[in-house]
């Protein structure tokens, strides 16, 4: 008997779409999720006097303490003795989860192989909100002035003279005296004590706030996009390249959810709205773009927002009070109340992708959240992915094309510098044709961009006496210097260690060399040549964190900055308006990454950065340093023919049966030694099912590219299968019949993986 239930066994779920006929009376049993790596519900007794419906937040019981869970729709155990059923402790006073968020939350565990509670765990992430904001305790005048009147009170009482409540410390920073002074006036009667309520987590978008003029271009693409019904699930991909104002096209899909009428029961709610953004935390422009348009900026949602803020937000979606938020690809399992549009804004970025725990593509992720809830989902991007085209190519999604820049504004000219005829100074990294036109750039006194998607100085340390290279002791990767810091740093681990004077391994003195190029480095010689010239860094591990990254580039769109060195961080819709030069200092770099979409995001990425350059008109140029000249992406990139790259890769796709014209799984086990990695992973080879019969095939398992990563060693195999193909029921079958890990030893399956390292 399974005992992950209260008390017997765990219960069978409900057929898709299925849910109680009737809600639970007082006393009855209840089936009840609770976030942690279990897949069924556990059984208790709806308390007396208490009815308790599906979506309700609780706290339950669990061996000697109380946790959080969610009633959940399966049905109850019927075998279970009622007598024996241990009784929910409380109900939180917070809305209950929509149904179709809990449909959601099934599907996404049912499509990923995690389980429902690890799923449910990524919607109450946030627990403190559960709970009601505790109003703040603020003055205001109430009563005569004192007796004794000083300086001091008086810029106080002048302060409070409009009759507005102040909290304390507020009061005394804003009337320059001490805290006492007020307290002072309340112990006499001059002010009294009053609740302030919490401020709002975000003030409602008024879609007629700034009723934008577009142009014939935009207004098409706008009134195609939304004749498309608020209360039926669609997909639209808008298709526009850099430039082209895709956010001010779907700002009018926004417009419209917002002002459509409630369709739950009695127009409870107000229609909700959720932007997804591959790096909310640096995109100010897009909130003030937003603010601009509806008035208010909408409510964000990343890791980066602090956790009281967290608290209101989580708690404002949940009651309806929030009707727009802009947020990274977890805000996609925030409680809405009534969800009625999602957009996923540069829809092709790999960020959308979490790699981690339970592993989901937030774009794919969004179109059923879309399709449960009976909702449009909007798709932008100037580079789409190989999949969105696909799927718009076949008729299962519409496709708007904005083919040209906003106001007349042209593409930049592209020229490839060829550096196998054009070499760069011995120790430097811009070839002279580069150098020539910076410097015409600025003279010109306009701004340039060098993109390297490198961070630190150098990627690679060794000792050119003995040749010892520095390597992270807990992954199987060089530790890259980071010379501002004085740093050794892992990338993916983060490791560090202070940059040694000598060689660990022969004790020579000043032989250590810098292999390679990094953003520092660049900058270095870019000082050296241009040493008048304002250079601003930008990398996503640069002191100061994400509020000096909005900073910088606010600087930038200011004209503060002539040069700006860069990783991909600048290729995230950022608007330079200054801008008239980009140089991607190594264009080769993404085509040496040995997977199925290394040319695709070479394409998008190269695309995106040069992108940047004369947004709001004007000439500018952009050179691709590179040692293939004849690739397809870059021959493609420089003709300026997007079709052409995407029939090819479109084709080389679909002859070599990869996705989206197939489907792939990845397993990876790991272990604390490469023996127990190997050998479970072997173990588990060997009592795959056949899959013959449905035109399965697995590879491996092998080594990973990187074999250890955070001192756990990798092994991997990937499943192949045709699309027609139940993947998801075959790897059920199989790791069913697969040995139990031991110790810490694990499996993760990752379905439709994106990463193959």
């Amino acid at each position: 008997m399974d005992q992950r239930t209260a008390r017997g066994d765990p219960p069978n779920a409900f057929a898709e779409g299925e849910l109680p006929l009737a809600l639970p009376a007082a006393g009855a049993a209840i089936s009840v999720l609770l976030p942690y790596a279990v897949d069924a519900p556990y059984t208790y007794r709806a308390p007396k006097g208490v009815t308790l419906a599906p979506g309700d937040i609780v706290t339950v019981p669990l061996a000697t303490r109380e946790v959080t869970g969610v009633v959940w729709d399966d049905p109850p155990d019927a075998a279970m003795d009622p007598a024996r059923l241990r009784a929910v402790a409380a109900r939180f006073d917070v809305p209950p989860l929509a149904a179709d968020l809990r449909r959601f939350i099934d599907w996404v565990a049912h499509y990923t192989l995690s389980t429902r509670g690890m799923v449910l765990r990524m919607v109450l992430r946030v627990p403190a909100a559960f709970e009601p904001e505790r109003p703040l305790v603020g003055v205001r005048l109430a009563g005569p002035p004192p007796a004794r009147m000083t300086p001091a009170r008086q810029r106080v009482l002048d302060i409070l003279a409009d009759g507005l409540a102040w909290s304390r410390s507020g009061l005394a920073a804003a009337a320059a005296v001490s805290p006492g002074v007020v307290g002072g006036l309340v112990d006499a009667g001059t002010l009294e004590e009053v609740e302030i309520p919490p401020p709002p987590a975000a003030q409602p978008p008024d879609p007629d706030h700034a009723i934008p003029a577009l142009s014939e271009t935009q207004a098409a693409a706008a009134a195609a996009l939304t004749a498309a019904p608020s209360d039926a699930f669609s997909v639209t991909l808008i298709d526009g390249v850099t430039g082209s104002g895709k956010t001010e096209v779907y700002f009018e899909a926004v417009a419209k959810a917002l002002r459509a009428p409630s369709p739950l029961p009695g127009g409870e709610s107000e229609p909700q709205v959720l932007i997804l953004l591959p790096e909310i935390a640096l995109t100010g422009d897009f909130l003030d773009r937003f603010a601009a348009r509806f008035g208010h900026r909408p409510a964000e949602w990343h890791s980066d927002v602090p956790p009281r803020q967290r608290e209101r937000v989580w708690r404002g979606v949940a009651n309806g009070t929030v009707r727009a938020v802009a947020g990274a690809r977890s805000a996609l399992f925030l409680p809405f109340r009534n969800l009625r549009l999602i957009v996923v804004d540069e829809e092709h970025d790999p960020a959308y992708k979490q790699d981690e725990g339970v592993t989901y593509h937030a774009r794919d992720m969004a179109v059923v959240r879309g399709h449960l809830g009976g909702f449009p989902v909007v798709l932008s991007s100037a580079t789409p992915s190989i999949e969105s085209r696909a799927n718009a190519d076949a008729g299962r999604y519409r496709r708007i094309v904005l083919p040209d820049r906003f106001a007349g504004a042209a593409l930049p000219s592209i020229a490839a510098i060829d550096l196998r005829q054009n070499q760069p100074a011995r120790g430097r990294w811009l070839a002279p044709p580069l150098v020539s036109a910076i410097t015409e750039t600025l003279a010109g006194r306009g701004q340039a961009l060098l993109f390297l998607n490198r961070r630190g100085y150098a990627p690679l340390t060794l000792c050119r006496t003995c040749g010892h290279r520095f390597q992270c002791p807990n992954c199987s990767t060089w530790l890259v210097e980071h010379r501002f810091r004085g740093q050794l740093v892992c990338h993916h681990c983060g490791h560090g260690q202070p940059t040694p004077h000598a060689c660990p391994q022969c004790g020579a003195a000043d032989s250590l060399v810098a292999c390679g190029p990094g953003v520092e480095r660049l900058a270095e010689e870019v000082a050296a040549r241009w040493p008048d010239a304002r250079t601003t860094v930008l990398s996503s591990d640069m002191l100061g964190g994400v509020q000096r990254l909005r900073r910088e580039l606010q600087a930038i769109a200011e004209g503060e900055a002539d040069i700006v060195i860069g990783t991909q961080l600048v290729a995230k819709g950022h608007n330079f308006p200054l801008l008239r030069l980009v140089g991607v200092v190594d264009a080769d770099l993404g085509l040496a990454h040995g997977d199925l979409r290394a040319a695709e995001r070479t394409f998008q990425l190269l695309s995106q950065v040069t992108g940047r350059a004369g947004r709001v008109g004007g000439d500018s140029r952009a050179f691709l340093q590179t040692t293939a000249p004849d690739h397809p992406v870059m021959q493609a990139i420089v003709a300026g023919d997007r079709e052409a790259f995407y029939a090819r890769e479109t084709e080389a796709r679909r002859d070599a049966a990869l996705p989206p014209f197939a489907r792939l799984a990845a397993l990876i086990v790991s272990g604390p030694d490469r023996d127990s990695a190997r050998g479970h992973a072997s173990a588990l080879r060997r009592t795959a099912p056949s899959g013959e019969a449905e035109g399965i095939t697995i590879f491996g398992p092998s080594e990973a590219p990187l074999a250890v990563i955070r001192g756990r060693h990798r092994y991997r195999m990937l499943v192949h299968a045709p699309r027609s193909a139940d993947l998801q029921a075959w790897l059920r079958t199989w790791l069913a019949a697969a040995p139990k890990p031991h110790g810490s030893v694990r499996v993760q399956v990752d379905i439709d993986p994106q990463s193959f390292v």
